[in-house]
């Protein structure tokens, strides 16, 4: 069975939320940030790197959720959550699934760390405000997409979607808003956010869990 070892407000609901979709069982160890939000030792001692999400399957440990979607999906996904490599969908699903931590959160976390730093006196725009302006254009053309296809990798949900929740998830909970000014990623978010299978993640690996 597949332990997973969650981190309260962390990528790991991906990972949480993916088994609930695949009606696998799976065992769920949580840990509680520490006030200072980093995790706690004991979490950082289960694996070298100590970011979440961590699995264990069998002998295999593993940390980085692109990479444990993708080995999860193809070692008991029997097909499921992705499109077939002669898809017309399967580049789509492909970039998609990378972009989620590849640009889009880091280019959230550049904004988000730099938020939290005492910006330099300056009359010239500065590092935060060139983050804030190539997000902002980010998050348009995302919106864009979505208005193009109603899930990332086209018509069907994918384990794209789970990847790329997060970004708009992460964005809420930082900035406290709603996504009114995009609405085609205010509806596919609804419509993912709709699904049985996170609702089932949300009610025991949640940011409240």
């Amino acid at each position: 069975m597949v332990t997973i070892y969650h981190l309260n407000n962390s990528r790991s609901e991906r990972i949480v939320w993916l088994m609930e979709e695949l009606d696998l069982p799976y065992e769920l160890q949580t840990f509680q940030r520490e006030p200072n939000m980093m995790a706690p030792q004991a979490y950082r001692d289960i694996h070298p790197l100590g970011h979440a999400p961590i699995i264990r399957d069998g002998e295999t440990l593993m940390v980085e959720s692109g990479a444990i979607i993708e080995y999860l999906l193809n070692r008991y996904g029997n097909g499921r959550l992705q499109p077939k490599t002669d898809s017309a969908d399967f580049g789509r699903y492909l970039q998609w699934m990378h972009y989620a931590e590849g640009s889009a959160m880091s280019n959230l976390l550049l904004e988000y760390v730099g938020s939290m730093m005492k910006p330099e006196k300056s009359d010239q725009p500065g590092p935060l405000q060139m983050f804030h302006a190539r997000n902002l254009e980010m998050v348009q053309a995302l919106n864009d997409e979505l208005g193009r296809f109603p899930y990332f990798a086209g018509a069907e949900f994918t384990a794209a979607d789970i990847m790329m929740e997060f970004v708009f998830s992460f964005l809420e909970r930082w900035r406290g808003e709603k996504l009114t000014a995009y609405p085609h990623a205010a509806a596919w978010l609804q419509r993912v956010h709709a699904r049985p299978a996170y609702a089932k993640a949300m009610a025991v690996a949640g940011p409240k869990s």
